[in-house]
């Protein structure tokens, strides 16, 4: 026996468990991170088309704007 009660075998399974419930949360954590879509890359790619349609949507509205103006 070493000093926390266990034998050989115990403290193997001991081990053993613990690896298993690392792993466990491991990778309960990256299901949760791809079910919340957190990709930074592809948000970048989301944000910067974003931008461009707003853009296409202030020239369009400047558009109309002068239209109405002429009329």
């Amino acid at each position: 026996m070493n000093g926390m009660g266990y034998g050989m075998m115990g403290s193997f399974w001991g081990f053993l468990l613990n690896l298993l419930l690392i792993l466990l949360i491991a990778g309960a954590v990256v299901v949760l991170l791809n079910r919340s879509g957190y990709a930074a890359p592809r948000d970048n790619e989301r944000i910067i088309k974003m931008e461009r349609d707003i853009e296409e949507i202030k020239k369009t509205v400047e558009e109309i704007k002068s239209k109405l103006e002429e009329i």
